[in-house]
């Protein structure tokens, strides 16, 4: 089992050239730039994996976590660029992330490894008026009968160090909309599982993530990657 760790939503950072699309820079700031500690709980996990790959640019620039042809891949800061910005867009920020990542995956599946992905993420505790009563959310297609094993297993380990977190499965998503792990499990049909992991933003402050939560993740992923 080969462990490979990606951040996608790690930064808020907007390319000088597109600056003066954000008029309002604490949108930036929000849930809505970024995926707050995210990249915090991927730098605490990186020890453990055969490869890493993560993004500082904000989603708002480009959703590095949806496919080509998806209607959110630019926000509405982007959304009324040039044809041609949008692909300098794609060609400079997307395509090298997502296809450094795949190049990796193809070269460890090709040496008879099989591949755990896991992507990191945070959510916010509101969204909309609607509290998210979720901890950790574990998503993963559940046609895929290998990655519901594992997030069971997930589940377990991370309950045995803190029974009383609230772990939930495909939730505040669906493992099988549209994403990154998503795409990936088409491209590399065996030998390859894709977990997006999401933690409550009600555990971060000042961009880092509660400690106990990280070393919780940290077990029991070094468990089950063995």
């Amino acid at each position: 089992m080969k462990l490979v760790l990606t951040c996608e939503h790690g930064g808020n950072a907007i390319p000088k050239a597109y600056t003066q699309q954000f008029t309002d820079k604490e949108v930036l700031k929000t849930h809505r730039g970024f995926d707050i500690g995210a990249l915090d709980v991927f730098e605490y996990l990186k020890p453990l994996a055969d490869a890493s790959f993560y993004s500082t640019d904000s989603r708002l620039l480009i959703e590095l976590n949806r496919s080509l042809f998806h209607k959110q891949l630019f926000s509405e800061f982007t959304i009324n660029l040039s044809k041609a910005e949008k692909n300098s867009i794609i060609e400079t920020y997307y395509l090298p992330y997502r296809t450094a990542v795949e190049h990796k995956i193809a070269e460890l599946i090709a040496k008879n490894n099989k591949i755990l992905h896991l992507s990191i993420h945070s959510f916010t505790p509101e969204l909309n008026g609607n509290i998210r009563n979720c901890d950790i959310g574990l998503l993963y297609d559940s046609k895929k009968k290998e990655e519901q094993e594992f997030c069971k297993h997930f589940k377990t380990e991370i309950l045995k160090h803190k029974p009383n977190l609230l772990v939930r499965f495909n939730y505040p998503y669906l493992g099988k909309a549209d994403g990154f792990t998503t795409f990936l499990r088409k491209q590399f049909p065996n030998n390859y599982l894709g977990i997006e992991v999401e933690v409550n933003q009600k555990f971060c402050k000042n961009n880092k993530m509660n400690m106990e939560i990280k070393e919780n993740l940290f077990k029991t992923i070094d468990k089950l990657s063995k």
